[in-house]
């Protein structure tokens, strides 16, 4: 298996330099590719700030290619939620993992617009 790095996932949604995305497409649809947490959220803030993608796309697009047969990524049910969460609430990707956990866990935090999704969901 492949561990994919953030740079590697954005060259293949991006198509932007056309060698790296012919190499990262070739490995994507040939391999299976784990993604970690941490790799997923650095892609969602790349493409946010860097790029200035927004948040609607970011959902819907890491959304499809965490459909992908040959990717695997911890708890995808849970993050392709964190990705809908990230989309609808007022929080960043990483608020929105833990109050996709919530489902799963206890999540203690002081901060107000994360309780108030945890409550909500």
């Amino acid at each position: 298996m492949i561990v994919l790095d953030a740079n590697y996932i954005l060259r293949f949604l991006l198509h932007d330099l056309q060698e790296m995305y012919a190499l990262s497409k070739e490995c994507i649809a040939n391999n299976r590719c784990i993604i970690l947490n941490e790799v997923l959220a650095e892609v969602v803030f790349v493409l946010l700030k860097v790029y200035g993608v927004s948040k609607e796309d970011i959902s819907q697009t890491l959304s499809q290619f965490l459909q992908y047969d040959t990717i695997i990524i911890d708890s995808k049910t849970t993050m392709i939620n964190a990705l809908k969460i990230f989309n609808d609430k007022n929080l960043d990707f990483v608020d929105a993992i833990l109050c996709a956990k919530s489902k799963e866990y206890k999540i203690k935090t002081f901060d107000k617009k994360l309780n108030q999704c945890i409550v909500s969901i």
